[in-house]
């Protein structure tokens, strides 16, 4: 089996072993497929403008994990070229609750009346930005990205309330 990923004319791509490096107009990505249960099965190589992913086995896992690392490459190309946003919108009914961003931190300020702030990490180099209702997170990695916005909706989860009543939060508009 063999899957062969294009690689435009702007974007260089690097292949060393399982590390893969992909630099284009937005900045560089770089990421480590190396998995020892599969360093024998799978190759990496890299020809002209073409990555090519490859493995003579025919068990499922593999062909699984081939998939993987295709749809990965191609996330990484599209990021450094368009780069990923997602969006949150800022919901509150009962507390009118405020969101900073202070470095690699966010903190929300006065969610249900709470006298300290709960904290969501920033995570990788994603830049987040709030705009009136409505927070957005952008970025090269869409992994960096997704998990940043699930950070910040995972930070206004609510307990021991009933969630019909209690509605307030930070809620995925938008997926990168």
């Amino acid at each position: 089996m063999e899957k062969i990923i294009e690689i435009p004319n702007d974007i260089q791509a690097e292949v060393n072993n399982f590390k893969i490096v992909i630099k284009g107009p937005k900045g560089s990505l770089e990421k480590n497929f190396y998995n020892p249960l599969f360093k024998k099965e799978i190759s990496i190589q890299k020809n002209d403008n073409k990555i090519i992913v490859s493995t003579k086995s025919q068990k499922r896992k593999i062909k699984a994990m081939i998939g993987t690392i295709v749809a990965n490459v191609k996330n990484m190309s599209l990021g450094v070229r368009e780069g990923y946003s997602a969006r949150l919108k800022i919901v509150y009914m009962h507390f009118p609750f405020t969101v900073k961003i202070s470095g690699k931190e966010v903190l929300i300020n006065n969610f249900l009346g709470e006298k300290t702030p709960r904290k969501a990490k920033v995570i990788g180099d994603c830049k987040v930005e709030t705009q009136g209702e409505e927070i957005v997170v952008t970025g090269i990695s869409k992994d960096d990205v997704g998990q940043t916005a699930a950070q910040l909706e995972h930070a206004t989860w609510i307990k021991q309330r009933d969630r019909r009543v209690f509605q307030d939060g930070l809620f995925i508009t938008k997926k990168p």
